[in-house]
């Protein structure tokens, strides 16, 4: 009798775990994407994401749903957005690298992960205790956008030989600050002299041409544009730098291809596509805690030669040689 009600107890616990193995196999799992910016600035880096979940075996409408909101750079809409996405049951926040956005996903709720991508400084910042073991209810990959900034002033020197005056235009956040004192020390040591231009976070059109003007009054030769600053109006950016004929590296490739001359940073679409392993092991159970931030390993370094013919300008080949892609 004993034996008969073992091999009882046996079965019905091997048919309880294979209900909840098929639940759990047919479960929708909901995961919101928080952007500071629109639907069509960062599609390329969502289809990334994507791709990543797919490769992970996701497939969307089936066992994942991304639910999406996008402040279009009107930062001041960050928590009205993280609520409507904890209010929609989603299993897990993505949020782009942006502070006020990972700070808004946190308020929105305690309980849901926290996946950030491209955060330039996630331990300076406040975001999490190390890079090791994050602590807390959030985990991501970072950018090492502060740490790229002197090298952006060095490779748009080496461009361009005759610059003699950089604009430099930052946000005044404690990040925009420390980019904006590196960019200073580098062009220090090229002689190079530096007209700092302040932009608001999410600026509006009518700041890009403020700043547009400023750079021309201020007779700048050349412009670096720090994280953050100008993405919203990239497009509107890049015509007016093109329009005054100043030669202006950016932070990503879409940087370069909306029509500055050069870009130097992280391959955001491999951040994404990374991001989705984070995704999936939250997903299977593993703590947001338990989850080492990642740094980037690859860094692409793209130049517009459509843009450079368009400022009269000649590419050295020790920059051309370097470029991981060059825009024809």
């Amino acid at each position: 009798m004993r034996r008969i009600g073992l091999v009882v107890v046996l079965a019905l616990g091997l048919l309880g775990y294979t209900a909840a193995a098929a639940q759990e196999a047919g479960k929708l799992w909901r995961v919101g994407f928080l952007s500071p910016y629109s639907a069509d600035f960062d599609k390329g880096w969502r289809a990334a994401l994507r791709n990543g979940l797919r490769e992970l075996g996701y497939s969307e409408g089936k066992n994942v749903v991304m639910v999406e909101r996008h402040t279009e750079g009107r930062h001041e809409r960050f928590q009205e957005l993280a609520a409507e996405l904890a209010s929609s049951r989603i299993d897990v926040f993505v949020v782009h690298g942006n502070l006020q956005a990972i700070r808004a996903a946190e308020k929105a709720s305690s309980a849901i992960p926290i996946v950030f991508i491209a955060n330039p400084d996630p331990v300076g910042l406040g975001l999490v205790a190390s890079l090791a073991r994050p602590g807390g209810n959030m985990t991501g990959l970072s950018d090492f956008h502060a740490e790229l900034a002197p090298k952006r002033v060095e490779l748009l020197k080496e461009a361009v030989p005759s610059l003699s005056r950089l604009a430099v235009l930052y946000n005044k956040t404690p990040l925009g600050l420390r980019a904006l004192r590196d960019s200073q020390a580098a062009a220090a040591a090229l002689r190079l002299t530096v007209v700092p231009v302040e932009i608001r976070e999410g600026p509006g059109r009518d700041d890009i041409d403020r700043v547009f003007a400023t750079i021309k009054r201020e007779r700048a030769e050349g412009l670096n544009v720090l994280y953050g600053a100008a993405h919203i109006h990239l497009s509107r950016a890049a015509d007016l730098a093109a329009r005054d004929r100043i030669p202006t590296i950016g932070t990503t490739r879409i940087s370069a291809e909306a029509g500055y001359l050069i870009s130097y940073g992280a391959d955001f679409p491999g951040l994404y596509r990374r991001a989705a392993t984070y995704i999936d092991k939250i997903l299977k159970g593993i703590k947001p805690a338990d989850l080492p931030i990642e740094q980037p390993t690859k860094f692409e370094l793209v130049v517009n030669l459509k843009t450079a013919r368009t400022l009269g300008l000649t590419i050295p080949p020790s920059v051309l040689g370097r470029a991981d892609q060059v825009i024809e």
